[in-house]
């Protein structure tokens, strides 16, 4: 006989039924085509981790990518050197 859940507890996710890993290689993954899908994706992923109990690595990851990606971008415009890789 298994004793009842303290009260305020939720009761443990099953096994494998997370979807830190989906949502953070999403977010990775998205993070260099679609930014803003990849801010969704790691939003979803560090929330899922917390709500799991998990390391929110890979959400990081993508704020990571998503931050350095956007630094980059800045350079590129200041320097006008976008503007050559965009013209024909």
């Amino acid at each position: 006989m298994t004793p009842p859940p303290y009260y305020g507890q939720q009761p443990p996710p099953a096994a494998g039924n997370d979807k830190t890993t989906l949502w953070g290689v999403l977010g990775i993954v998205f993070a260099f085509c679609c930014w803003p899908l990849g801010i969704v994706f790691g939003v979803l992923s560090l929330l899922e981790a917390r709500k799991v109990g998990k390391q929110p690595t890979l959400a990081y990851v993508t704020f990571g990518v998503i931050v350095l990606a956007l630094i980059i971008n800045i350079i590129l415009a200041a320097t006008g050197t976008l503007s050559n890789l965009t013209s024909p």
